[in-house]
């Protein structure tokens, strides 16, 4: 009876030894991101935070003078406007386009060659692809000379010169770009998502006489939360990256509906606003963190 005890014992000594080594080699493989964000990401937020309650040269104390002056800031409310506004637009854009792709081609076989064709545009610079915009959307680009020469064909009007980057319709052309480079993602991740669901699922709502479009109502989009979840937080995240395209194509003081938060804070760091720009980088940040949380509440809830 001893001698059992004893194995016994010993068996649940090595378990726990094993649990431990496992846990300690867990936290090994994580401090390295983790003292990574400290570093780059906690410590220097840290210090924008602060500067946002001082004054630029002095770093005096100045209190909430910076989020005052920010809130009152005609162009800090129009960059603020128009970043909402291109980023509530693209996100449902992105996610349907998207979704609507991935379905029918998670039924052929040879979707994983297709799959890497749709990622094709996050591999071209961005530089690449501003040129590209350029010669299709400017005065002289190719969308004017195919709707005059379709103008022409069909007599219903003459040349067009429309300035497609310089006028309010370059809010159309950022949205664009923005969904065709970040369509390709989107239809990856989908496809993970569709692909994941149990076929015996789809085979018995098939059986149960329910069609392609019930079945992906009822079977494929109730599997698909996590996908969704995923996809919304990255399209969320993206549409900040924007800037580049829009920077290129326009400069820094571009057409006023795509003048965007990046736009702002590039301004002010030329200008040396740092007091401005640190205030308003800690209110963007708050306001994504908030929105993250929300998201992951969200998705808590529904599981």
């Amino acid at each position: 009876m001893g001698n059992v005890k004893g194995r016994y014992r010993l068996k649940i000594q090595k378990f726990r030894w094993k649990k431990n080594r496992l846990r300690r080699a867990f936290f090994l493989f994580l401090a390295p991101s983790f003292i990574g964000v400290l570093i780059f990401v906690l410590v220097p937020f840290l210090d924008v935070f602060k500067r946002s309650f001082t004054t630029a040269v002095t770093g005096q104390f100045n209190g909430i003078q910076n989020y005052k002056t920010i809130f009152t800031n005609q162009a800090f409310q129009l960059a603020v406007k128009n970043t909402f506004r291109f980023t509530f637009v693209c996100i449902p854009i992105l996610v349907v386009v998207g979704l609507i792709i991935a379905f029918p081609l998670s039924k052929l076989k040879s979707a994983g060659l297709i799959k890497s064709l749709y990622l094709f545009p996050l591999a071209m610079p961005t530089a690449t692809i501003v040129i590209v915009w350029k010669m299709f959307f400017y005065k002289q680009g190719f969308l004017n000379l195919f709707l005059t020469r379709l103008g022409e064909w069909s007599g219903l009007w003459g040349e067009i010169h429309k300035d497609y980057l310089g006028s309010s319709a370059a809010f159309w052309v950022l949205v664009f770009s923005y969904v065709w480079k970040n369509t390709g993602y989107t239809i990856v991740l989908w496809l993970a998502g569709i692909l994941g669901i149990s076929g015996e699922m789809l085979e018995a709502a098939r059986v149960d006489g329910a069609s392609e479009l019930q079945s992906f109502f009822r079977v494929v989009l109730p599997n698909l939360k996590g996908s969704l979840y995923t996809i919304v937080i990255l399209s969320f995240l993206n549409s900040f990256k924007i800037y580049r395209e829009a920077y290129l194509v326009a400069g820094s003081y571009p057409e006023q509906d795509i003048y965007l938060l990046q736009h702002l804070f590039n301004n002010w760091f030329v200008n040396l606003d740092f007091d401005k720009m640190a205030a308003a980088a800690v209110c963007v940040g708050g306001f994504l963190f908030v929105v993250i949380m929300i998201l992951q509440r969200l998705w808590d809830k529904s599981e």
